[in-house]
């Protein structure tokens, strides 16, 4: 199968555990990368074949043809890492992360910086930088963007940790949760507010408070979490992150939130905060994400909570990994799809070895209904042996739009550090396949979501190589959009028809692979 078509790849997420193969895996990273962790991706909302990664200390990487091939690059000297990459409403690509802009060495993290790019990620210009409150020190960044209407529109929000003195067991000393946006059609980051009613210790432990992660709400809200000696906490503004409220209790961490992984030389369960801005019946759900060792240092799960009510009570914990026995599901990420609603979350796992093993896989999680059930799946080719004796990283990522899914990881080959990700779709119908993973015969399947308001996907499936072209027709059968029409290899692909602009009602899809023609009817409903 020809991983580098010019389309997605897209495989049925309703499999159970399949071949590996069925997921094929993408080095992002070069051979000649020095030890890449800490991985981040976003897709460009202008562009969904344009995706940005990035990796410690300041490797970033940028793909034209939808996540198949990766470039590679250096951002400057007294890049320190925590890298966190997004695109705002204008395809503008943003890439966070810590700085020591003195070039004092040790750990000497005065300020955040964040580099932006109008070329995809080819080049990254305008570094813009938090004040600097030196000696205090900045740690654990992570960005979001207003890309709903709001009033708020292309906001750029960050939420991090800042030490008074990293590592300090002096109780002087304390952290605290900060924020910062760049509010649109500004070039420069807001003094910083304190968002955490009560702080922590700087021994970046579980009492030190840490791993703010903010998101964006549907009218523009702003919501945020973190971890604490409180168990996880949350905040939210509803001004454009202008003011903050009172800080309210999701979930207690049993164990706290840094814990022990074998073979994992630093291992953290912080959590991470997603809102839905779908047209989905889950609208406005915000879901917070983390892992804990509850059920036993050797049994680390993943876990989701959610609240219908904008933050303000949260449900119990949903564990997200589905296996049945004792294993460790480590360092999660959650991304929502805002096409439909679907929640992805993926983790590292070692379910399908011995609890003495530290062999690892990555599975990818998909919950439909809004958090409340889940179906994984392995989508690592291969395991792979991390060691104590080489820093992993504190976290992996995922991204999600229109049906696809980009989650990117690292492995460890003996000593060698390396960078992958894996390019997975949503079908809605079953597709027959081979035991090479290819489909059994000509398929187009029903467009999904139907009706739809203003856009749908599309899939079909193709035995072996063929011309293809996929065309809509109104109820006249007058062609009104040409979606794609070029040589595809066998697989099966997905694509997006936005109808923006045009009157509700019937209309049809056609495509015609080869001698092959198939159609299938689609409504529209405003």
């Amino acid at each position: 199968m020809n991983t580098r078509s010019g389309f997605f790849l897209v495989i049925n997420f309703l499999f159970a555990v399949v071949a590996a193969a069925q997921y094929p895996n993408i080095r992002v990273s070069d051979p000649t990368s020095s030890a890449p962790e800490e991985v981040t991706i976003a897709i460009n909302p202008i562009d969904e074949m344009n995706l940005v990664a990035g990796s410690n200390i300041r490797y970033y990487y940028f793909s034209n043809d939808g996540g198949f091939s990766w470039s590679q690059g250096l951002l400057p000297p007294g890049t320190y890492g925590d890298p966190c990459v997004l695109f705002d409403v204008n395809g503008r690509a943003y890439y966070a992360h810590l700085a020591d802009m003195l070039n004092r060495g040790g750990y000497w993290l005065d300020r955040l910086v964040v580099h932006r790019s109008s070329d995809g990620g080819a080049t990254w210009y305008d570094s813009l930088t938090t004040p600097v409150n030196s000696p205090k020190q900045q740690d654990k960044d992570w960005i979001a963007c207003d890309m709903t209407n709001s009033l708020y529109r292309n906001n750029v929000y960050m939420g991090w940790t800042e030490f008074d003195r990293y590592g300090s067991k002096s109780t002087l000393d304390s952290t605290r949760i900060l924020f910062s946006r760049i509010v649109d059609g500004t070039d420069a980051w807001t003094s910083p507010i304190r968002i955490s009613d009560e702080g922590g210790n700087c021994l970046d432990k579980d009492s030190t408070v840490e791993g703010a992660v903010p998101a964006v709400g549907p009218d523009g809200e702003v919501y945020i979490s973190w971890a604490g000696p409180k168990g996880i906490l949350f905040d939210r503004s509803f001004d454009g992150g202008a003011t903050f409220g009172q800080d309210i209790p999701v979930a207690t961490i049993p164990g706290g939130w840094d814990f022990t992984i074998p073979g994992i030389s630093r291992a953290n369960g912080l959590p991470m905060t997603a809102c839905d801005v779908s047209n989905s019946p889950y609208r406005g759900n915000v879901y917070v994400l983390w892992s804990d060792q509850r059920n036993g240092e050797d049994n680390t799960d993943v876990f989701l909570a959610k609240s219908t009510d904008h933050g303000l009570d949260w449900g119990p914990p949903i564990r997200v990994n589905t296996d049945m026995g004792i294993a460790q599901q480590f360092f999660p990420s959650i991304a929502i799809d805002q096409s439909n609603g679907h929640i992805h979350v993926v983790y590292y796992d070692r379910r399908n070895y011995a609890p003495s093993d530290s062999l690892t896989d990555v599975f990818l999680a998909t919950s439909t209904d809004g958090g409340s059930t889940w179906i994984d799946r392995k989508i690592s080719e291969t395991a792979f042996l991390p060691k104590s004796t080489i820093f992993f990283g504190d976290y992996i990522h995922i991204a999600a739009r229109n049906g696809t899914i980009h989650p990117i990881w690292m492995r460890l080959d003996t000593t060698t550090l390396s960078i992958w990700t894996s390019v997975i779709s949503e079908v809605t119908d079953v597709v027959q396949r081979d035991n090479l993973g290819l489909p059994r015969g000509f398929h187009l399947a029903q467009n999904y979501p139907n009706p739809f308001n203003p856009a749908t996907t599309i899939s079909f499936s193709l035995p072996q190589k063929a011309f293809v072209s996929l065309r809509i027709f109104d109820a006249l059968g007058r062609e009104v959009s040409l979606l794609f029409s070029r040589e595809l290899n066998a697989g099966t692909y997905s694509r997006q028809w936005d109808a923006d602009g045009l009157p509700s009602g019937v209309y049809f899809y056609r495509l015609q692979a080869g001698a092959s023609t198939e159609v299938r009817k689609l409504l529209l409903l405003r």
